[in-house]
């Protein structure tokens, strides 16, 4: 046997030796034979630098710097869940899915209803892509679009499988939830303490904070884990989520044991009254159980919503309530100019997390906990993340203490506020010179969503604002390395990448331009209906609030405040200025395409890998022509754009529906592009 033979040999035999281990918890060789094997091959390795692998077991340990964590986009988005509190609102779940079921199908819904109930792990989600069974690449969820490239962090993970066992699908993403275990928590502050460090305040915190270390060796010295929970694929390789589970184990991920199909709603409320009360007994930390449809082909029909599949629920465990003391009250101005009221707390460990402050969001909310000031106040954490003031214990109010009285004026510039009939919230109207408002709008407009100005963080706009360089958006394209030279925290290089970054966001399109004007009430999706309904600035400008209320999603509140914002010189200025400096204030698509028709009013599924086009820019064919894009395939859908590797159930739920399926050259045909 060559010696690049016994390479191959050797990787195959310790990945094994890997999964025997940690997967399936029944080793057959010793630790001390294990590190002989992996220092042999280390030995072979370095003298044949010509068959290196990224995937060697030698590669999870020692070391290596990553500087810079590239962001990439995901093959498929990492949606959230929708969150039950109540078993009521579980129940009311569960009837909306078997009506939507329902009424989704050609005939009475006749699979069996079965849900698979997992435990819902509190650590960092992960996504991680495999290629002809070699891990490829490892991506944080990030924004769920987006996400951190952590492949080298990963690695260094133990229940990562490098290479993969048995059979699996040529090409999926697996995605899981790094956490660190509660002993291995302990010990690495047992450390830390002996070292007179500060003590890491828990382990969901600690996890993802570790996947972020430039030095992936200390990533592999903290005792990381990873437990998935789904599989993604182009292709269909298991009909249920429990029968998925399985096929992982078999493949080398690390699978919890706890997940059980259930039959019945009492099913699922013994499941989580077990965990609720057993949670402290797992070696990981939970915050809730998560509860599946369990049958793909019924998650394919019920589909997503715009941030979570409408197949699954996460069922939150109650929050821990705790008692601390409200110091006093401050309030924050945002870029809109509303103005949020912040409880200022003596602090208090809640959840694993030391809390001092907790937004009370208005002045009604305030009036409503009846808020005096040295209050002993009743403290939780909403979905065990974000704080919130619940309560008074008024037994303990001293008798000379002063309710919280809401102020009239600014706290940055002292304008007197305003509230609106019907709205909860206070204003600054002062939108020209004060100063929170002025630095908002543009950190809003540099934002990823927006203009994605790279270089320019919340931290720099501040600054430009503060050394005077900057006091609107369309400053930014005015600014040159003249001006910068000299600013305090600004490099030559940092000058550099401030500067092309805006030069880049110029080539951004209409509806990030419009969306980065910050028009109260304006998000993303609306933004893009405004585009899709005027082309043009100008003609939004032109257009009566009767116009802009009869767009799609656009209400009589969004309407009069995108009118009252284009009707003011001030903003008619700043538009004719970025006009001025090369932005796009009109759709690049021709008024044509924007209006062909040809797929008006039709619903069509996108589902495959394309040759020329990719499935985001099909997507925005389809909404170019009038179309809806659709998640899930129903009777309903009027086509499906094909392309390789479409799943086969989707096909023949189309079969059975009689809906049209169209190959990538047909779609192109019809548009006639």
């Amino acid at each position: 046997m060559s010696e690049q033979d016994k390479i191959h040999a050797l990787r195959q035999e310790l990945h094994d030796h890997n999964y025997r281990y940690y997967i399936l918890d029944n080793p057959i060789i010793t630790d001390f034979e294990f590190d002989q094997k992996l220092k042999e091959l280390q030995v072979l390795e370095n003298a044949h630098p010509e068959v290196f692998d990224p995937n060697s077991p030698t590669q999870r340990v020692g070391g290596g710097l990553t500087k810079n964590f590239e962001t990439a986009a995901h093959q498929f988005p990492m949606y959230s869940l929708d969150n039950s509190y109540s078993f009521e609102e579980l129940k009311l779940w569960i009837d909306r899915i078997k009506k939507r079921l329902n009424e989704d199908s050609l005939e009475l819904f006749a699979p069996e209803l079965n849900f698979n109930c997992e435990l819902k792990y509190d650590g960092a989600s992960i996504s991680l892509k495999y290629k002809a069974g070699r891990l490829i690449r490892a991506l944080t969820r990030g924004d769920g679009i987006h996400g951190d490239d952590v492949t080298q962090n990963i690695k260094k993970i133990k229940t990562v499988p490098l290479v993969l066992q048995g059979d699996y699908p040529e090409e999926f993403e697996i995605r899981g939830e790094i956490v660190l275990p509660k002993d291995a928590f302990e010990a690495l502050n047992k450390k830390r303490q002996e070292a007179g460090e500060p003590l890491f305040m828990n382990p969901r915190n600690t996890a993802s904070g570790t996947l972020k270390l430039q030095d992936s060796s200390i990533v592999a010295s903290r005792g990381l884990q990873c437990i998935v929970y789904a599989m993604v694929s182009e292709q269909a390789v298991y009909t249920s989520q429990y029968e998925m589970l399985n096929k992982a184990k078999k493949m080398g991920f690390y699978v919890a044991d706890t997940a059980q199909l259930c039959h019945s709603v009492e099913d699922i409320e013994s499941f989580i009254n077990h965990w609720d009360t057993q949670r402290s007994t797992l070696p990981f930390d939970i915050d809730g159980v998560v509860v599946k449809v369990d049958r793909i082909e019924l998650q394919e029909r019920l589909g997503f919503t715009a941030k979570a599949p409408r197949w699954a629920m996460a069922f939150k465990f109650k929050a821990e309530q705790v008692l601390t003391t409200l110091s006093s009250v401050s309030y924050q101005v945002g870029r809109t100019g509303a103005i949020t009221p912040v409880a200022n707390l003596e602090p208090v460990l809640v959840a694993g997390t030391t809390v001092k402050r907790a937004s009370l969001h208005n002045a009604d909310q305030i009036e409503k906990l009846d808020l005096h000031l040295g209050d002993t106040v009743f403290l939780e954490k909403g979905g065990e993340i974000i704080p919130k003031v619940t309560g008074v214990d008024r037994t303990k109010r001293r008798s000379d203490s002063s309710p919280i009285q809401f102020p009239d004026c600014c706290p940055e510039c002292h304008t007197p506020l305003v509230r609106k009939v019907g709205e909860a919230q206070h204003y600054c109207p002062n939108e020209e010179s004060c100063p929170p408002q002025i630095t908002g709008r543009i950190q809003h407009f540099c934002s990823r969503k927006a203009m994605d100005i790279e270089g320019i963080g919340e931290e720099t706009v501040v600054l430009l604002v503060q050394e005077g360089l900057i006091k609107d958006v369309a400053d930014l394209y005015v600014l040159s390395a003249d001006q910068l030279t000299g600013i305090p925290r600004l490099g030559d290089v940092s000058i550099q990448n401030l500067l092309e970054g805006i030069e880049k966001s110029k080539s951004q399109p209409f509806q990030k331009v419009l969306f980065g004007l910050g028009i109260r009430y304006v998000g993303e999706t609306v933004a893009k209906k405004l585009v899709k309904a005027f082309g043009a600035i100008e003609r939004m400008q032109e257009a009566t609030i009767e116009e802009l209320e009869a767009i799609d999603d656009v209400g009589q509140r969004i309407a009069e405040s995108v009118y009252n914002y284009l009707s003011t010189e001030e903003n008619k200025r700043l538009i004719h200025r970025l006009r001025s400096a090369g932005l796009h204030l009109e759709s690049t698509n021709s008024k044509e395409e924007q209006s062909s028709g040809i797929l008006e009013g039709k619903k069509v599924v996108v589902s495959g890998v394309f040759e020329r086009f990719s499935r985001n820019e099909i997507k925005d064919l389809i909404e170019q022509h009038g179309g809806e894009n659709s998640s899930s395939i129903s009777a309903k859908t009027d086509y499906i754009i094909a392309g390789a590797q479409m799943g086969p159930s989707k096909k023949a739920k189309a079969e059975q529906l009689g809906v049209p399926l169209l190959s990538e050259n047909e779609f192109v045909e019809m548009l006639g592009i």
